[in-house]
């Protein structure tokens, strides 16, 4: 069974091409996708990733939010006691901002630029084979 993801975009930030991208490669690549839309907040994520059961959620800032928002949801999903639905997130963050949301617990944080082969192989890799 390919791994489900929820693409979402916590905030308010409007810029969704990139997540839109990322979602149909994902797609592309047999896993099954929920986008969310935009102007979520971090708990209508959670409750979207737990309604609709997804082993993965990815997140897309483009608005310089990420560092709030971001560890906001790990933050609820530990408060909820889930730790098998891997977060990762996407945008324009700086490394030094990444290091900072690798420790607040997301797995991985892809920049512009990163090929969508990489996205695919890493969440076939993390999640299971799309």
């Amino acid at each position: 069974m390919p791994p489900r993801v929820l693409i979402a975009k916590p905030g308010l930030d409007g810029h969704d091409r990139g997540a839109k991208v990322v979602a149909r490669a994902l797609r592309d690549a047999g896993c099954e996708v929920i986008y969310s839309g935009l102007h979520q907040t971090p708990e209508q994520i959670v409750e979207t990733a737990l309604q609709e059961d997804v082993d993965g959620v990815g997140l897309s800032a483009l608005s310089g939010a990420h560092m709030t928002l971001f560890p906001r949801i790990v933050e609820l999903f530990d408060q909820r006691g889930i730790e098998d639905i891997v977060v990762f997130g996407g945008g324009i963050i700086s490394d030094e901002d990444i290091s900072a949301l690798k420790t607040a617990g997301i797995s991985e944080i892809f920049t512009p630029g990163t090929p969508l082969s990489v996205i695919t192989q890493w969440v076939d890799e993390n999640l299971g084979s799309c």
